[in-house]
């Protein structure tokens, strides 16, 4: 029933930035907590960029860009299916506009991400900081636009739960992250670095969740599969019916228009003499 489907891209997306953070961590808290360049002399707890910035910054872009690609997939496969008609179709303009608009700020976010990762905190801290926020508006955006088509497809899909749980499920990574960017900022702001780095590590676990979330919205797409397999064999089937028939009308009409045959010295075939 699984097999490789859509639903492999979230999964993806999801394990490669989980992965990514834990490498990040256990590699920073394994080596005695090391005080980096890149961080204030008042600061304890390293931020994810300040290790991003030292030996770990191939990992760091190598894991953003494939969580990036693989979680924008994961968007463009479920606008797809839905044109396909394996998920809930979009029925108005206003859902399929949030759905671009969606996946346009999701590209934002994309942005934002790959180039903080190369350009990090410790050579390009203003530029660093700049693309922080584009990756978290970017991808705070892209959540609240898939929220607002969720909540349309709802009301046309009832039966289908799995759109009502991804909608909460999405809606409460929205709340919750910006609620802990806001702490994030506030806590920047004051100079409480440790506080800050603390929060930063959170919203940045709490974003895998997030990604997985697309899996749910994936996964219907399995059980959908084979209609549409059925459906395209019974077309196929249609078709060659109607060109059969088309092909048998065309030879009656040929048969009925076509005159009397004659041999080479003027006699019709079939004549005796």
């Amino acid at each position: 029933m699984w097999g490789f489907s859509y639903w492999v891209f979230p999964v993806i997306s999801g394990l490669t930035w989980l992965g990514m953070l834990i490498a990040m961590l256990a590699v920073w808290t394994t080596s005695g907590r090391p005080h980096y360049p890149s961080m204030d002399p008042r600061q304890r707890i390293a931020y994810i960029s300040d290790v991003g910035a030292q030996g770990l910054k191939p990992l760091f872009i190598a894991g953003s860009v494939v969580m990036t690609v693989f979680l924008d997939l994961s968007l463009v496969a479920e606008r797809w299916l839905r044109h396909r008609g394996r998920l809930a179709r979009n029925l108005t303009i206003k859902e399929k506009a949030f759905m671009f608009l969606s996946m346009l700020g999701a590209l934002v976010g994309t942005v934002g991400l790959i180039c903080l990762s190369i350009l990090d905190t410790l050579r390009h801290p203003h530029m660093h900081n700049r693309f922080l926020v584009v990756f978290m508006v970017g991808y705070v955006v892209s959540a609240i636009f898939i929220c607002a088509e969720y909540q349309r497809l709802g009301i046309h899909f009832r039966e289908h739960r799995v759109l009502r749980a991804s909608f909460w499920i999405k809606l409460s990574f929205i709340l919750i992250e910006v609620a802990l960017a806001i702490a994030f900022g506030v806590e920047s702001r004051k100079d409480n670095f440790d506080t800050a780095a603390v929060l930063e590590w959170t919203i940045a676990f709490i974003f895998t969740f997030y990604i997985l979330s697309f899996f749910i919205d994936l996964i219907p797409a399995v059980r959908t599969k084979e209609r549409v397999s059925e459906e395209t064999v019974l077309q196929m089937e249609a078709n060659d019916s109607h060109a059969l028939m088309h092909e048998d009308e065309a030879r009656l009409h040929q048969a009925q228009y076509d005159g009397p045959n004659y041999r080479g010295d003027g006699s019709r075939l079939g004549q005796n003499f």
